[in-house]
């Protein structure tokens, strides 16, 4: 008699609406910020106008300061923070986790490059960031949800990019990026490797994607 292997339990399958709210990949403030307004405030334009602001922001050079003022593209973002809560059931509501993607992309290099950190140690970081977003977009397409710790031990958005901005502001940029990519790097990769080992394997002759048991 042989021993079981360890499976990852069956979950509910996610709506369309709650896959799209699950690819935010929003940390302890913005959930405390949603929290507040119990899913009455819709997702998407707030999160337009951050991502628009913060995108001036960056254009007129802000991420290349090394005071305060590299904080306000991150803390500009964070209005799209209590959006976190609302189902995301509105038809363009699923452009919200791209945004914010873009948003934080887009910051993390241009402060990187700004500040002379070494244009491998910024792509490590981006790397770690995207290669969870996308293990993310896979489970959800698997009808399957990323354990609720997850998003707040990554820190989410709203945690990366002030730490980030702080790292600029102090000096210690290219301390705080290799710090923060080998911890995601850690994190992620042993959370992935831990949660889709063991996974069953689709079963041959069915249509679409594969049915977890």
């Amino acid at each position: 008699m042989t021993a079981s292997v360890p499976r990852p339990s069956p979950q509910p399958p996610p709506s369309a609406r709650t896959a799209v709210a699950v690819q935010r990949d929003d940390g302890v403030p913005s959930r405390a910020m949603g929290a507040l307004v119990s899913g009455q405030l819709p997702p998407l334009p707030p999160a337009l106008v951050a991502a628009f602001v913060t995108g001036v922001l960056l254009s007129i050079g802000v991420a290349g300061s090394d005071d305060l003022a590299v904080f306000a593209p991150a803390v500009v973002l964070l209005l799209a923070g209590p959006g976190s809560s609302h189902p995301h059931d509105g038809r363009l509501d699923w452009l919200v986790p791209p945004i914010l993607r873009l948003t934080e992309y887009g910051f993390t290099t241009a402060v990187g490059f700004a500040h002379g950190v070494p244009p491998w140690l910024v792509f490590a970081l981006l790397g770690a960031v995207a290669f969870h977003h996308y293990d993310v977009v896979h489970r959800v397409r698997e009808r399957l949800r990323p354990p609720p710790w997850l998003a707040a031990a990554g820190l989410g958005w709203d945690g990366r990019m002030p730490l980030v901005a702080l790292g600029a502001a102090t000096g210690w940029e290219t301390p705080v990026f290799a710090l923060l990519a080998l911890y995601l790097w850690a994190l992620f990769g042993w959370e992935s490797l831990t949660y889709w080992t063991p996974a069953p394997r689709p079963r041959e002759g069915r249509s679409g994607r594969g049915t977890s048991r």
